[in-house]
């Protein structure tokens, strides 16, 4: 007869061991669940939580504190190392490598990051911190040193990119309120506000040549700063915080920032030709201290301003348009060069007016130039190219 003993501790085994694995595999569902909510979080970013806002604030303080939070995803922290240090003349090894440090903001989607070029110039290997803390690797797309303004790019998810609002320039007004955000000292996300105080400033870039229209403020920018956006009070960029006016190179009231008008008219460039398209007449001009000279010497009529022709570029577009230069003729006599004198219906005065009248063009359009040759006024028609000696 058989017995039904042997077959019940079998039973009870089986029904330990399934209760056994529907526990572990409750566990592995949780750790799954726990996993990919940790997952997602590092992919889309941290939640927002956010402080409760306290009940006594104005409402310009309370404008201000959504304009920093609608704002700050666009900006990013930059920092640069520069590897191509020498080596060590005693001891053989690399030098530790040179590093910086800046701001910059998020252009576009793609990836497009503007700061100043001067925050990347010397350096060889840039990363960039987004506000959700995230670092990436970037490359270097274009620079423009003569107007301080330069782009790079990161590989990073579309929608972890927030293009920063662009507004314009050419309506500002002094006394308005701005504010800049940036990166002063490594200290990433700060605000600082103030007004504009001031419009139509001139600064030398790296390459000496002048950045004109920029804006000066009074709203405090230091040492990381540059590259940062300017924005007015409606979040809008309306320039790139660029340099302060302090011989300790330490805030001291007056900063500057390159007009967003010429950030919009460059940016696309350098990332389409990795350098800007400068319109020129590609022409070596006289100085304007020897204009004055030469009036002086009674060798130029003194009722007359203008900028000299002292060497073409062969090829340019001076010496296709026919633009005669300082020369000697047979006697070894001195003869002046072309004083170029109205760019179409702009007249022009000395260097800078001339730079101005260029900046308002595009390289390819025709030009209409006046210019005193022999004490006679004549007319040329001259085709404007890209500025050869930009870099």
């Amino acid at each position: 007869m058989p017995s039904e003993h042997p077959s019940q501790p079998w039973g009870h085994s089986s029904g330990k061991s399934s209760l056994i694995q529907k526990w572990l595999i409750l566990i592995l569902i949780i750790v799954n669940v726990f996993m990919t909510i940790m997952l997602l979080q590092r992919y889309f970013g941290q939640p927002d939580f956010r402080v409760p806002m306290p009940t006594d604030l104005t409402q310009s303080e309370l404008r201000i504190i959504e304009l920093f939070r609608e704002s700050s995803p666009s900006v990013v922290h930059i920092r640069t190392a520069d590897f191509s240090s020498p080596m060590d003349q005693f001891s053989m090894n690399p030098q530790t490598p040179r590093q910086g440090s800046g701001s910059g903001f998020i252009w576009d989607r793609e990836g497009h990051i503007v700061t100043n070029f001067h925050v990347i110039q010397k350096a060889d290997e840039y990363m960039v911190t987004l506000s959700d803390n995230s670092n990436w690797l970037a490359k270097h797309v274009g620079s423009a040193p003569s107007k301080d303004l330069a782009v790079l790019k990161i590989e990073a998810p579309r929608d972890r990119l927030k293009p920063i609002k662009r507004g314009y320039s050419a309506d500002l007004q002094v006394g308005q309120t701005v504010l800049a955000i940036g990166n002063p000292f490594g200290l990433d996300q700060t605000l600082t506000t103030g007004i504009i105080s001031g419009l139509g400033r001139e600064i030398i870039s790296v390459t000496g040549r002048s950045i004109r229209n920029v804006i000066q403020t009074d709203a405090a920018i230091n040492p990381g700063n540059s590259g940062g956006p300017l924005l007015d009070s409606s979040g809008r960029l309306i320039g790139v915080n660029t340099a302060i006016y302090s011989s300790s190179h330490v805030y001291a009231g007056i900063g500057y920032a390159v007009p967003v008008d010429l950030v919009i008219r460059f940016v696309p460039q350098l990332i389409q030709y990795h350098s800007i398209q400068t319109p020129s007449l590609n022409f070596l001009g006289v100085d304007d201290f020897v204009i004055h000279k030469l009036k002086i010497n009674h060798m130029l009529p003194s009722d007359v301003s203008g900028v000299m022709v002292q060497a073409v570029m062969p090829g340019g577009a001076a010496d296709l348009a026919g633009l005669k230069e300082l020369r000697l003729d047979e006697a070894g006599n001195l003869i002046l060069g072309d004083l170029i004198m109205q760019l179409d219906e702009m007249p022009i005065t000395n260097t800078n007016s001339l730079l101005d009248a260029l900046e308002m063009r595009k390289v390819g359009d025709e030009v209409q130039l006046v210019v005193l040759r022999n004490n006679k006024k004549i007319k040329l028609k001259a085709r404007l190219q890209d500025w050869r000696n930009e870099q």
